[in-house]
């Protein structure tokens, strides 16, 4: 399973499925904000960038997966840009199930000044709804709810895989 789990980071279809799901789900963010009117607010936002971050992972390790430098580049940052999501979804699910007064989020986004992302497509990246806002609810969970389960599964596989790439033994000469 090790073996599987190495060779399969040295293989461009599993950098390319990784893309695709993050593909999909930064399409869907704009099928719901465009589409369907919902208004992002800065932390979905934020979790949309963290989207972005494993998506620049999953280019980075399709480059030229074989290489040392650029496929651990790739699996560091999907699993940083994966748990900083899964952070950011359990802030914004707070919010939003436990409506207080002390727990709020900003109210504009903040990039730094050589990355001014909201300036540059403010169709992206401008934060125009509120955070304590229940805008879309599926089977009973909201949008961030299940942003926390496609996080988790993306911080649970980045593990797994960055695991088996640290692994040494019988099993993984190679």
């Amino acid at each position: 399973m090790i073996a599987f789990i190495r060779k399969l980071t040295q293989n461009r279809i599993a950098w390319a499925v990784l893309f695709g799901s993050t593909l999909f789900l930064e399409l869907c963010a704009m099928v719901f904000q465009h589409v369907m009117g919902l208004q992002p607010c800065v932390l979905c936002i934020y979790q949309r960038v963290a989207v972005l971050g494993i998506m620049a992972a999953s280019i980075i390790g399709f480059i030229y997966p074989k290489n040392l430098i650029l496929r651990w580049s790739g699996l560091l940052l999907w699993a940083y840009s994966a748990v900083q999501g899964l952070r950011l979804a359990l802030q914004h699910t707070n919010i939003q199930l436990n409506p207080s007064p002390f727990t709020t989020c900003d109210l504009f986004v903040v990039f730094p000044d050589w990355l001014p992302l909201n300036q540059w497509a403010p169709w992206f990246f401008n934060a125009t709804g509120e955070c304590s806002d229940l805008q879309w609810q599926f089977l009973s969970w909201t949008m961030p709810q299940w942003l926390i389960v496609a996080f988790g599964i993306y911080t649970l596989i980045s593990f797994i895989v960055i695991a088996g790439n640290l692994i040494k033994g019988k099993c993984c000469s190679s």
